[in-house]
């Protein structure tokens, strides 16, 4: 190869390794221009803060009277006469219904009037047995008769009782359902009695959360009829059985209910206060993103400042431990800190680095205790 040939290849390599370079800078000299002018995102931040928390167990449960019934007769009669009115407020023993028991009282009469003839002749046999005038044998029939003609006019005296029928206890009537002259059958519903001064809430909580519950505890209960009122009351009974099938404990707890408020039947939220206040340090749930490889955050970092003079604002994602939620806001354990700023909307269209310039006119809700939009 001679000296000339060896001149045109160097120079052929130098001219296509200029060439090469330039359009490497010229790529990189673009990707940087776009960068600079690529327009932040916008987002809505929060400065992470400690708050106070009450550690709270939440369930719903349905209301059943302490005691309520459906007042029924145990005999078939016609109605009589009806002493009380619907929805009556009654005390313990009070007359309800009285049926018609005309042929059963002179049925006990004549019972009774058997039952004395006996008891006479048992006392006359008795001295006649003293004189030896008759046998024990006698006698004996005569004792064995007395209790039989007893016995009778108790049986009787209780089937005429059963025609008066009485407030098994004082509470609060419902809707009538008899009237005077109606005939009713054993086991007809007359009128449900219910108690209200207190209430039964039971309610259902996960196996788990046994080792937090126990009797006494408090519990505030609450429902859409009254809102903002609280019914406040304690843990009486906690079931001994785990439902095998749902793997949850169903707990029983007294309400007061003085005002009669709360009624049988209704549901109503329950939150049992479980342990002593704790202190974390929380975030709107919306600023926190789920991932299968554990939850992050973006958080707010001023960088160096722009042609305007103020600083440029950066995202920068970090992984977080995440722990109790309540309400509209979740604990941070460990990720974050106090005071930091933390973007809560508009994530989604961020990575790690990019620009953003906040806009707080629209905030998710961050509330400890949310309630519905009132229509």
């Amino acid at each position: 190869m001679t000296k000339r040939m060896v001149i045109m290849l160097v120079a052929v390599g130098l001219l296509f390794g200029g060439i090469f370079g330039y359009k490497v800078f010229k790529s990189r000299t673009l990707e940087k221009l776009t960068a600079s002018v690529e327009p932040p995102v916008t987002v809505s931040t929060i400065k992470s803060e400690f708050h106070s928390w009450q550690p709270e167990l939440k369930a719903v449960g349905s209301l059943r009277a302490v005691r309520g019934v459906d007042v029924t007769s145990e005999i078939s009669g016609l109605v009589r006469t009806v002493h009380f009115n619907s929805g009556d407020e009654v005390k313990t023993g009070q007359l309800l219904i009285q049926m018609n028991a005309d042929s059963d009282i002179a049925q006990l009469h004549s019972l009774e009037a058997a039952a004395e003839l006996s008891q006479t002749v048992y006392e006359r046999d008795k001295k006649q047995f003293a004189a030896q005038a008759i046998s024990q044998a006698t006698l004996d029939a005569d004792a064995a008769d007395l209790k039989v003609k007893g016995a009778q006019v108790a049986q009787q005296a209780a089937a005429v009782a059963k025609k008066t029928i009485c407030a098994p206890f004082a509470g609060r009537l419902g809707i009538s359902t008899v009237n005077p002259g109606q005939y009713v059958n054993p086991g007809d519903k007359i009128v449900t009695l219910q108690s209200l001064d207190s209430i039964y809430l039971d309610f259902y909580l996960p196996q788990q959360e046994l080792s937090r519950i126990f009797l006494g505890q408090t519990v505030v209960a609450t429902t859409d009829t009254y809102v903002g009122h609280t019914f406040n009351g304690k843990i009486t009974t906690i079931n001994p059985k785990v439902d095998p099938d749902t793997r949850n404990v169903q707990i029983e707890a007294v309400i007061t209910n003085s005002k009669h408020e709360l009624l049988p039947g209704m549901y109503a939220t329950v939150e049992v206060r479980a342990g002593s206040m704790q202190r974390y340090l929380t975030v709107p749930q919306t600023a926190v993103t789920f991932n299968s490889y554990g939850e992050t955050v973006f958080i707010v970092e001023e960088g160096q400042k722009g042609p305007d003079g103020k600083a440029i604002l950066t995202a920068r994602q970090t992984f977080v431990t995440t722990g109790p939620t309540r309400g509209d806001q979740i604990a941070i354990f460990k990720g974050i800190r106090e005071g930091e700023i933390v973007i809560t909307g508009g994530q989604v269209k961020l990575k790690n680095g990019n620009r953003v310039t906040i806009n707080n006119q629209v905030l998710p809700t961050n509330e400890a205790a949310p309630k519905p939009p009132e229509r």
